[in-house]
C-alpha cells in the first residue's frame, strides 16, 4: 500500500486516523522514544493502537481531553509488564502509573495532570469505574478493552480499524500473544492479581493456581465476630 491511505473519500497520512494523530511534541516525542526501546514490539504497537482507539473514541464522543495526557496513558499502561519497570511486590498496573509519574514529573507536568494519567493507568484493568472518571481515565481503558478485548468493536468503522493496525499492526496470533506476555509480566508475584482480572491470565497458564477468595480473607480475619 502506497504511504497515503484512502479513508471513504479523504487521503490521510498513516500518522493520521480520523483527524487523530500522535501529537506533535518533544514530550511525545520522548515518551515514544522511551516505550519503543523499553517494551517489546508486541506491546509497543499495542500500546499505540490504544492511543488511536482512544482518541477516536473521545473525539466521537466530544470529549475534552489533552491528546498528550492521554498518549501517556496510553504507552506507560504497560510498562509495568517489563523487566525494567516491574517491582517484586506491586501489581503491574501501579509499576506503570508510577514509570509514567517519574517521567512526566521529570518533564515539568503539573501534579494534577501527573495523578490523572497515574489514575488512568492504575485502573485501566478495573471495569465499570473508569468510564465515570476523567476523560483520559475513561479513555485509556475504553480503548484498551478494544484492543483486547474487541470491546465497543462495531463502534469503529472497518476503515479507522484498518488504518490504525496498518500504522501499528497486530501480530497474527495477537490474543494468545498478548495473554502469554501478561503472564510473563507478572508469573513472578501472583499475589498481586488478587481481586483483578489479571487472576484469569495466572489460572489460565498455571492449572493448579489457587487465586485469592475475597470471602475467605473476611473469615480469617483476626475478628472474633
Amino acid at each position: 500500500m502506497s504511504q497515503a491511505l484512502a479513508i471513504g473519500s479523504t487521503i490521510q497520512t498513516p500518522s493520521m486516523v480520523q483527524g487523530v494523530s500522535i501529537p506533535d511534541s518533544k514530550l511525545a516525542r520522548e515518551i515514544t522514544e522511551l516505550v519503543r526501546e523499553t517494551e517489546s514490539a508486541l506491546l509497543f504497537h499495542h500500546s499505540s493502537r490504544v492511543y488511536y482507539f482512544g482518541a477516536i473514541a473521545g473525539k466521537r464522543r466530544g470529549l475534552r481531553f489533552d491528546p498528550e495526557l492521554l498518549y501517556a496513558g496510553a504507552m506507560f499502561h504497560d510498562m509495568g509488564l517489563t523487566h525494567q519497570y516491574s517491582s517484586a511486590v506491586e501489581r503491574f498496573e501501579v509499576d506503570g502509573a508510577n514509570a509514567a509519574r517519574d517521567f512526566l514529573r521529570g518533564h515539568g507536568i503539573s501534579q494534577a495532570d501527573i495523578d490523572t494519567v497515574w489514575t488512568s493507568i492504575a485502573l485501566h484493568t478495573t471495569p465499570g469505574i473508569p468510564q465515570h472518571m476523567h476523560p483520559v481515565v475513561a479513555l485509556v481503558t475504553a480503548a484498551v478493552e478494544m484492543d483486547v478485548l474487541g470491546l465497543n468493536y462495531a463502534t469503529y468503522t472497518d476503515a479507522e480499524r484498518a488504518t490504525v493496525v496498518h500504522i501499528h499492526p497486530r501480530t497474527e496470533h495477537f490474543k494468545e500473544d498478548i495473554i502469554q506476555v501478561f503472564y510473563d509480566g507478572i508469573k513472578h508475584k501472583p499475589e498481586t492479581t488478587f481481586g483483578n482480572v489479571k487472576a484469569d491470565v495466572i489460572a489460565d497458564k498455571e492449572p493448579h493456581f489457587h487465586r485469592g477468595n475475597f470471602c475467605s480473607v473476611i473469615r480469617a480475619s483476626a475478628w472474633c465476630g
